[in-house]
């Protein structure tokens, strides 16, 4: 039955092993997806549920944050956001009864894909000091528990208050507003592990920290490059996207260290066509080695500055700066260290320039396979340098294009969620609220587990996320959040992070996208931002599935109160009645969302003014587009050594696991997988099938093992591999991180393949 959780705990080390795929979705999505749903749901709710995903009046996807376009088709949804879906609106029910029949000891035990299919949480579950299961608590007593703990603290910068990009607008911007009364800049979010590197780069060239184009803009493209990205997996309505660019005569380059089936082929399930050949997306697919794009964008500036009449010279002139100090750096690019940086061939690169040179409007859309290395900002203005130079900025059909991942981890950014925040941004807040918010800068996620670590931050509170499983350096993580006093986590489902705590625990249960958020001051609504800057309204309609959940709103409001006490300047009992009147606050603190809750109305809702591409104006320092010339940088591997990339299987988002098999990879019932060219396991000597350890390789000669893994013949770029996270993130040095952005650089990690005496058995 759905409303029973499943039993026992699979094993997960010993998956069974097929080759790759070569198209994604057709039937074989369809057919997985339904009964994903059914199994989670039942045939009523799926249907009822499924038809509201990302309609103008019904709830957005809690999937990725690719947006939706203005005619949509009555399934507008994906296989993978089914299944978020699916796990939200499940029948499954984790209740205080369930926490009294396992212990904290018990659950750590448990798989995070085993955690996850327990089903929603009920009540506020509280851990007290030295107690070994969590209790049921009442709302107010959970409150009291934070107050006291922050009460207790010398400095509100012993607090960190975590954001996941689940967070909707009006909970994001109220949990800023309290985290900054309280007087701390301590907020972390995902997007100091994911696109942190891109807004870093994007605010230093072009002078706003997102993507430039609409999804208008795709289907005007001539040229989209792909780079570090895989669409059918991460966000794969993006697929249908690229599909309607190439039908108006739009070329596509990958560039990728691993084939994907869905840059291969197609089969749209929305089409008659589509559930029968497809169509091929990629017309040039680029295998580069991991790390190498930076030399790759490089190279390609060099041929592009050397082409008579290829640079927009009207468009440099007029809207550029520091032209002639990048183009001597890029003509300085050489070719053999290009093609060892990326493994490519003379003639591959030849052909992508012929693409370059044929298109007058270009897109180059990237998401982790780009931000995650320790030069990720400077390859990602090398990005903005080749758009540059030939005038693909503020053009339609053209420009960058950073793919998010949370469905709103740009929008609470928007909202203030940063430990760096703007003067204006705090300006405008004080002015409004009358209170002085702190300007010294705050902690990002890894500053926040060495605070941890050190003792230094005392009280971690999660909004959404799964915070230990998301991060890298996964022992030295684990044993920051057991020194806190208090850990606390909002949460719509069990995770990893519930069962590693601190001395006390809470567990506080929310609503979801897909339900209805009925308040004192009538029935809610919420808004999210899309990766392209759309902000549009998000209206749940099931019944919860507790009478016991909060919104989030609420938890912060609420929260706010207890802790803030009477002298709170901020009038949080009206937000949380009504969230149109947070709106309208937000409307007076934040640029762009003049007049909000009459814009948010509109079927589909609005876009967010953007210099560059709307005005081509370029709020930068200089007031013109930085061209960029930093030093070519590039992973270098020692001899017997491999460079791993920690990457999604398909049966994942993020953190959360919805099932066992990563079917475009051929990888069925198991995750813990190596993939590795046939090749590099020869020379290694490690044979299909047999397993290893992986164990990284990084300065300060600690060993980081993670054991166990099957071996995996696959096309990988030489030199390269491949597994899954949050299983590998223990490889990630917490230390590791890309130059000014301090994202983790979980996409290069050095590592040897430590061979097991024990060999798998036959498939």
């Amino acid at each position: 039955m759905a409303t029973k959780p499943p039993k026992g705990d699979p094993v997960q080390d010993a998956p069974r092993v097929a080759g790759p795929k070569h198209a994604a979705a057709g039937l074989a999505a369809v057919g997985h997806t339904l009964r994903i749903a059914q199994q989670q749901m039942g045939v009523r709710r799926t249907a009822l549920t499924l038809l509201r995903v990302n309609q103008k009046d019904g709830f957005d996807c809690p999937g990725c944050a690719w947006p939706e376009p203005e005619d949509r088709h009555k399934a507008e949804f994906c296989e993978n956001g089914a299944k978020a879906v699916a796990e939200e609106a499940t029948l499954r029910r984790v209740t205080p009864e369930f926490f009294a029949a396992h212990s904290v000891a018990d659950l750590a035990g448990r798989s995070g894909y085993w955690l996850g299919q327990q089903g929603r949480l009920t009540h506020p579950m509280y851990l007290p000091e030295g107690a070994d299961h969590y209790e049921p608590v009442t709302w107010e007593r959970a409150f009291g528990i934070v107050a006291e703990e922050i009460a207790a603290l010398s400095s509100p910068d012993e607090a960190v208050f975590y954001t996941s990009g689940r967070t909707g607008n009006e909970a994001a911007f109220l949990y800023q507003l309290f985290a900054r009364e309280l007087g701390t800049n301590n907020l972390p979010d995902c997007s100091n592990m994911c696109h942190e590197s891109s807004g870093s780069a994007l605010s230093e060239t072009i002078g706003i920290g997102k993507g430039s184009v609409l999804l208008e803009d795709l289907y005007r493209a001539d040229l989209i490059i792909v780079a570090g990205q895989n669409p059918g997996t991460n966000h794969p309505r993006m697929l249908s996207a690229l599909e309607k660019a190439k039908a108006n005569g739009a070329k596509v380059i990958s560039v990728n260290p691993l084939p994907e089936a869905g840059l291969e082929r197609f089969k749209n399930p929305q089409t008659p066509k589509g559930l029968t050949t497809g169509a091929a997306l990629t017309d040039l697919f680029l295998q580069i080695r991991i790390g190498g794009d930076q030399a790759l964008f490089r190279l390609l500036n060099k041929l592009i500055v050397e082409t008579r009449g290829a640079v927009d010279e009207e468009f440099v002139r007029e809207h550029t700066h520091g032209y002639e100090e990048f183009a001597a750096a890029a003509r300085a690019a050489d070719w053999d260290e290009t093609l060892t940086a990326t493994g490519l061939t003379r003639a591959e690169i030849d052909r992508a320039l012929e693409m370059v040179l044929a298109s007058k409007r270009t897109i180059v859309c990237w998401a982790m396979g780009l931000t995650q290395h320790k030069h990720a900002v400077p390859t990602i203005r090398e990005v903005v340098n080749f758009l540059l130079l030939r005038g693909n900025i503020g053009r339609p059909g053209a420009g960058v294009c950073p793919v998010r991942g949370h469905s709103n981890v740009q929008g609470d950014r928007t909202m203030g969620i940063f430990e760096r925040p703007a003067p204006a941004f705090l300006d405008a807040l004080e002015k409004e609220f009358g209170f002085a918010p702190p300007r010294a800068h705050g902690y990002d996620v890894v500053r926040a587990i060495r605070a941890l670590r050190d003792g230094e931050a005392k009280v971690f509170f999660a909004m959404g996320g799964n915070f230990v499983s998301a991060s890298p350096d996964t022992e030295v993580t684990e044993a920051a959040m057991r020194r806190a006093r208090l850990t606390v986590h909002v949460s719509t489902k069990l995770n990893r992070s519930h069962v590693v705590t601190g001395a006390r625990a809470l567990i506080l249960p929310t609503l979801g996208r897909t339900e209805r958020d009925l308040q004192d001051g009538g029935e809610q609504f919420v808004t999210v931002e899309d990766s392209m800057g759309m902000v549009h309204a998000s209206r749940g309609r099931l019944e919860p599935a507790s009478p016991h959940l909060l919104s989030e709103p609420a938890i912060v409001c609420r929260l706010a109160r207890r802790v803030l006490g009477e002298d709170s300047v901020v009038p949080w009992e009206e937000f949380e009645k009504d969230y149109a009147t947070i709106r309208d606050r937000i409307a007076r603190v934040v640029p762009g969302f003049e007049d909000f809750n009459a814009r948010v109305a509109r079927p589909g809702g609005f876009a967010l003014p953007h210099a560059p591409r709307d005005e081509r104006r370029f709020p930068t320092a200089t007031g013109k587009a930085n061209f960029t010339a930093a030093p070519v940088e590039y992973p270098e591997l020692p001899e017997g050594r491999l460079l791993l990339q920690t990457l999604r299987s398909h049966d994942q988002y993020n953190t959360t696991i919805y099932g066992l098999d990563d079917r475009y990879r051929g990888i069925t019932a198991g995750r813990r997988v190596v993939l590795v060219h046939p090749e590099d396991a020869r020379a290694l000597g490690v044979a299909d099938g047999s397993y290893v350890d992986l164990v990284s390789e990084w300065k300060d000669g600690v060993e980081r093992r993670a054991p166990g893994f099957r071996v995996v013949h696959y096309p990988t770029a030489r030199g390269c591999a491949a597994a899954y996270y949050p299983e590998t993130n223990v490889l990630v040095p917490l230390d590791a991180t890309a130059d000014t952005s301090n994202t983790p650089a979980s996409k290069s990690v050095v590592v040897r393949l430590k061979t097991r005496l024990e060999q798998s058995a036959t498939d």
